[in-house]
This record gives structure tokens, C-alpha cells and sequence, in this order.
């Protein structure tokens, strides 16, 4: 449920960071300001980011004790918070690859927490 929440936010994320030029003049006839500022993507960002780990960190501790999912989250989150330090025209490319890291990081803590639970019968020793 987690993984499959976290997978919206970050798409949604992703969405409005590449649909922003677009909404910024929306956000200031709505006084939304704050949604298309840097400090406005950063908490988006970082709820994100906390989702995340809280989802890889139930699957981790309750099925699989694989630590990669966390590094495809922090790399994705990473790169997502540097985007703005490259020139404009990689911004785009920055955010597909950050999103989609973070999105692959919660379908492989899917996929983790699925096979183990199919397996916690057969006795792989991960049984809570």
C-alpha cells in the first residue's frame, strides 16, 4: 500500500516539476505561489523522499532485509534535489531519471516483499 502511494506521489512529483512552466502563471493568479518556488518542490520532494523510506523500511524489516531498494531512493532523491544546479535544458532529463529511480525503488521493494511473502511458507527464515 505504502510502495503503491509512495509510486503516485513521486509520479505526481514528477508531473508537476515538468508541467510547471506551464502552471506557474495559474499559481500566481491562485496565490499558489509556493508551489512552482524551489523551497515548494524541496517539501514536496522530501515528504516524497519520507514516504519512501518509510515504505522500504516496513518492507525491509517485515520480509526481505535487502538494502538496495534504499539506495535507488536516495539516488533518485539526489539526483531530483540537484536539478536545478545543472543548465536548463538537462532539468527535464534530471527529473525523469530521479523520479524514475525513485519509482523503481518502491517496485522493487514490491517485488522483495511479494516473493518473500510467497516463500515464508517454504522456510526462508524471514518470518516476523
Amino acid at each position: 500500500m505504502l510502495d503503491r502511494l509512495g509510486i503516485t506521489a513521486t509520479s505526481l512529483c514528477a508531473l508537476h516539476c515538468i508541467l510547471l512552466p506551464v502552471f506557474v502563471p495559474l499559481f500566481s493568479l491562485l496565490g499558489l505561489d509556493f508551489l512552482g518556488s524551489h523551497e515548494g518542490e524541496h517539501i514536496f520532494l522530501f515528504a516524497t523522499l519520507t514516504l519512501g523510506s518509510i515504505a522500504l523500511f516496513s518492507g525491509f524489516k517485515r520480509y526481505h532485509r535487502k538494502i538496495y531498494p534504499f539506495y535507488l531512493l536516495f539516488l533518485g532523491g539526489f539526483i531530483y534535489w540537484h536539478k536545478h544546479s545543472v543548465e536548463e535544458s538537462m532539468q527535464p532529463l534530471m527529473i525523469i531519471a530521479g523520479a524514475a529511480l525513485l519509482v523503481a525503488a518502491h517496485i522493487v521493494n514490491l517485488k522483495l516483499c511479494n516473493n518473500c511473502r510467497s516463500c515464508k511458507d517454504d522456510g526462508c527464515g524471514l518470518e516476523s
